[in-house]
């Protein structure tokens, strides 16, 4: 099973967008994304759920699934 760290990083990946254009596009700042990927600091669990259902429900995923 995949942490939440991972599964942010997968996510970002997912969409094609780097650190920067993730951080914008959800309006979290670029340093607390970076803190999470880099295992630096955990998020909270509800938020991942959130950043995945609006990434979804707004069909910026570009990978083929």
């Amino acid at each position: 099973m995949m942490d939440s760290r991972e599964v942010l990083i997968k996510l970002r990946e997912e969409t094609g967008m780097n650190r920067r254009q993730f951080a914008d596009y959800f309006g979290i700042p670029y340093r607390t994304i970076q803190d999470w990927e880099l295992g630096n600091r955990k998020m909270s669990d509800y938020l991942l759920r959130l950043m995945v259902y609006k990434a979804n429900t707004e069909n910026i995923i570009k990978s083929d699934k």
